[in-house]
């Protein structure tokens, strides 16, 4: 049986400001991209992500982003590669610390918002993420773009000896290039459950996505994104699971699943 994993940007509150409704996607996901306090999350929502990861079997792991709190990390900055290495060093330290409290394992390493998206356009930014990563644990997976837009970045990876793992959306629109559209851009996140659970389905089972255009990209997806800050999170991560169990696709925390 085919197995892909199903990831959702987590920990995304701060202080007195909830966004995401992450205790009810948590049960339908395999793994957990948890932020670590600079685009979004705090310590006390850290700790507690960790914890509610942990208690469901749901794979952990850091989702590092600029110091950007008031943008939420979806703005460009002009950080040298050594700030950028620091900064991810920070921020995946942190929460492999809290990983450890709760008695689990970090298991990979997911760039993001701008930093992601410039990682894959930028060999120099994507090879600070990759060196942080590597040097923080060998061992941790670094999830990159699927496709061949995301080259740079997979190459990168594998190049400082990580394993890396190919990514996929299917709540986003894509370019014909590959990439995700810009959130400026109407239409660029998907928001219905049904059809975002369509595209999960022909990700995972033919390894296609239909961009903006019509046309087709051809991509290796070994693990499927859900945003955890739209309102149909939950309902989208819901559809995607029975779809693909449906269709008789197994899912598996990430690392599990190939």
């Amino acid at each position: 049986m085919k197995a892909i994993d199903l990831n959702c940007d987590m920990g995304e509150s701060f202080g007195a400001y909830n966004l995401g409704m992450d205790h009810e996607a948590i049960r339908y996901i395999t793994s957990a991209n948890i932020a670590c306090g600079w685009h979004a999350g705090d310590p006390l929502v850290m700790n507690r992500t960790v914890q509610m990861a942990s208690e469901n079997g749901v794979g952990v792991g850091a989702h590092p982003g600029y110091p950007d709190l008031i943008g939420f990390g979806r703005r460009n900055m002009d950080c040298t590669p050594e700030e950028l290495k620091h900064y991810l060093v920070y921020q995946i330290g942190a929460l492999q610390a809290f990983c450890r409290v709760h008695g689990t394992r970090l298991r990979h390493v997911k760039p993001h918002g701008a930093l992601y998206l410039t990682a894959v356009e930028k060999e120099a930014v994507a090879r600070a993420v990759a060196e942080a990563i590597v040097s923080v644990d060998s061992n941790l997976m670094f999830v990159a773009l699927a496709g061949a837009k995301g080259e740079i970045m997979r190459g990168i990876g594998r190049e400082v000896g990580l394993r890396v793992v190919y990514e996929a959306f299917p709540d986003r629109a894509y370019t014909p290039e590959g990439t995700l559209a810009s959130r400026r851009t109407p239409d660029a996140v998907i928001k219905d459950p049904v059809i975002v659970a369509e595209r999960a389905l022909r990700m995972a089972a033919e390894g296609k996505i239909v961009a903006t255009d019509g046309s087709i990209i051809e991509i290796e997806a070994q693990t499927l994104c859900v945003h955890g800050d739209t309102p149909a999170a939950v309902a989208s991560v819901r559809n995607i699971r029975e779809t693909l169990e449906g269709a008789g696709i197994r899912l598996a925390p990430m690392g599990e699943n190939v």
